[in-house]
């Protein structure tokens, strides 16, 4: 699930995921469990209106690790 993350094109926090939502460049975002709804939902709901899949994540350690990160993150999104 995260390969494709590690090894393809994405951006990582709300911020950016948004602006890829929005741009019609996001293939699928990832969310992780342990965040904090207030940050997540906003983005989930978003996806599920413009029809793009969301994958969790058990912990926002894992999902900032997968993004190259050195340190956590709530959300992050593969692209096209």
């Amino acid at each position: 699930m995260l390969t494709a993350l590690k090894q393809g094109p994405r951006v990582v926090g709300v911020k950016q995921t948004k602006r890829a939502i929005n741009d019609g460049k996001a293939a699928c975002v990832y969310l992780a469990g342990d965040a904090d709804p207030r940050v997540t939902a906003p983005v989930e709901t978003l996806c599920a209106e413009k029809g793009i899949p969301v994958e969790r994540v058990a912990q926002m350690k894992e999902l900032g690790s997968a993004c190259g990160i050195a340190v956590g993150s709530a959300v992050a999104a593969l692209l096209h």
